[in-house]
């Protein structure tokens, strides 16, 4: 976990401690989980686009439940899998010393599970829609095949590949349920949902609406983001 930036610079400029703590957890854990979700998600969107075998349909079920589940039965699982006996637990334990139970690791792993779907789907068909003459054409002038996957059909696809990145990360960073229970409202891993529900719990109410407006902007900003990719012409 990084460390809390001093109260003085923050006073200096206006953020007081409350906001700016679970918003910087919550940009991290985020940040951390989009890195992940992002090289999965795009190589598994790559090969469900492109692969041919059984089955295809099937993994993308299974990758997309988190999409159909509510979040408290993602926590769910998740802690009682990370924290359960079982040899989950034991390899993290190995690993770590510990449990991911109730740590900034184990946020991230829910906030992984949880917008993966969203970076998976927009890759998979962003990719399926690109022309494959393009393709056709670079294999025709001896492209290998991973050549022409990085050179020409991921680099056409790009805008789908980048919004569903981005939707991801805003579907990281605004999950409340998974992370809630995976965490337990552990104070140094406290994300803006959570320091919202807290707020609206035992107030102050004036910090509750200070945290939702900070959310609603960072919301809309990931989505102004959004909605421009699919304006820009592709080169």
């Amino acid at each position: 976990m990084t460390a809390l930036i001093p109260h003085s610079w923050l006073n200096s400029l206006g953020i007081p401690p409350w906001v700016w703590n679970p918003l910087s957890v919550s940009l991290r854990a985020a940040f951390e989980a989009t890195i992940v979700v992002a090289v999965a998600g795009i190589a598994l969107g790559y090969l469900l686009a492109k692969g041919r075998f059984p089955g295809r349909g099937a993994i993308e079920t299974v990758f997309s439940l988190p999409m159909a589940l509510p979040p408290t039965v993602v926590g769910y699982y998740l802690l009682t899998r990370m924290g359960g006996p079982g040899p989950i637990r034991n390899a993290e334990i190995s690993l770590f010393g510990h449990p991911l139970t109730f740590t900034f690791t184990g946020i991230v792993i829910a906030q992984i599970v949880e917008s993966f779907p969203y970076c998976l789907r927009f890759s998979r068909t962003a990719i399926s829609g690109v022309d494959p003459r393009f393709e056709q054409a670079a294999r025709a002038m001896g492209l290998s095949r991973w050549r022409i996957a990085l050179l020409v059909t991921l680099p056409l696809a790009r805008r789908g590949i980048v919004a569903g990145v981005a939707m991801a990360f805003g579907r990281a960073l605004g999950d409340f349920g998974a992370t809630m229970i995976v965490s337990g409202s552990v104070p140094m891993a406290t994300t803006m949902p959570i320091a919202l529900y807290n707020a609206v719990s035992n107030g102050p109410h004036e910090q509750a609406m200070v945290l939702a407006l900070v959310q609603v902007g960072v919301a809309l900003t990931i989505l102004f983001g959004v909605s421009r990719l699919g304006k820009v012409r592709a080169w």
